[in-house]
């Protein structure tokens, strides 16, 4: 039996094949729901269920409490509709995905810090509480004001994992006395607190068209994870990252790029160099903004991600509103070295 999903309070539909569960129906109508082991065992995609029957299948108990259960909520990743309609809380009035309160002090443990150009590390850190609950392009903020380092925001550059592994793509800035504790203080083992998740730069959980990144330096990290938890759930449409560096040196995660573009027909990587050190054959040569109206003629039907700096982003997203991209469509992403953590609105935020 076919059933419907209806989100509420937006009110939107999905449909919902026979023997699929209701994440299953959600991811293939572009909708995103935090979800990990997709077992019924991590509670993630724990959701209270306000109309309609469900078979739960078998979950944990730690996952979903007896009480949890009395009270409505089910798992999705393991739940599947036994009535035509099954009416489920999911997001706002506009189905925009709800966001997790950002918590301060969260304490992490540096695994790794490892070199991607001569400017940019990237830290791997290891919750050593419960996980940080996140949507893929949000940021934290990392510091320490005993060392001189005040709080600074970073885009975690990775959808969230069962493990709760972060990783940060972080730049030297000149003068900065925070990127300079990473790059020149900061050393594996050491214990390290994050304040977040902030920001809102996760765009429209439904989207439903081709879709266009325009990044460069460290502006890379929000791209990455976006792009990471799109290919995982088996996101259907084109999507291009268009890279901007100055010359080889400054190429950032090129062997994630080569292993999506094997893995994911639909996926596809260039990188525009706007330097004299380009590898010899290179095809693109320019600014972004330069070089994107060879690319493409028309962006009125895509989904456009941008992140950088300030100008980088003004610059693209004057680029794509003559391709005649659609603004409400274009989700920017703007780094200021001492902006202050976005907290997102009330309205935004789970209870």
């Amino acid at each position: 039996m076919n059933s419907t999903i209806r989100l509420e309070p937006s009110g939107k539909e999905v449909d919902c094949r026979s023997g699929d569960t209701v994440l299953a129906a959600l991811e293939r109508s572009g909708f995103v729901m935090p979800n990990n082991c997709r077992a019924g065992a991590c509670g993630e995609c724990k959701t209270l269920v306000t109309d309609g029957e469900i078979d739960q299948g078998i979950v944990l108990d730690m996952a979903l409490s007896p009480d949890e259960r009395d009270e409505g909520y089910g798992l999705m990743c393991m739940a599947k509709p036994v009535s035509p309609v099954v009416s489920i809380e999911f997001g706002t009035d506009d189905a925009k995905p709800r966001l997790f309160p950002p918590k301060e002090r969260v304490s992490f443990a540096v695994t790794d810090i490892l070199p991607r150009t001569p400017k940019i590390v990237e830290v791997r850190l290891r919750p050593l509480g419960e996980n940080l609950r996140y949507w893929p392009g949000q940021y934290v903020m990392l510091g320490d004001e005993r060392a001189g380092a005040p709080p600074r925001p970073y885009s975690i550059a990775n959808a969230p994992r069962p493990d709760g592994e972060i990783h940060l793509l972080i730049a030297r800035v000149e003068g900065g006395a925070t990127s300079g504790w990473v790059h020149d203080e900061l050393a594996v083992g050491a214990r390290v607190t994050l304040a977040g998740p902030y920001g809102t730069f996760v765009g429209d959980p439904a989207t439903d068209t081709p879709v266009l990144c325009l990044v460069s330096g460290s502006g890379l990290a929000p791209i990455m994870a976006l792009t990471d938890a799109a290919l995982r759930r088996g996101f259907t449409h084109p999507v291009t990252i268009v890279f901007s560096a100055r010359g080889v040196d400054d190429e950032v995660d090129e062997g994630m790029f080569a292993f999506w573009t094997l893995k994911h027909r639909k996926f596809n990587a260039v990188i525009t160099y706007t330097g004299d050190d380009a590898p010899e054959g290179a095809k693109r040569h320019g600014r972004i903004p330069t070089v994107l109206p060879d690319m493409f003629d028309d962006l009125s039907g895509h989904t456009v991600f941008i992140a950088g700096s300030p100008e980088f982003v003004d610059d693209c997203r004057e680029a794509v509103n003559a391709l005649g991209a659609t603004p409400d469509r274009v989700h920017v992403e703007g780094y200021f070295a001492q902006s202050a953590a976005q907290v997102p609105p009330a309205d935004r935020l789970t209870g």
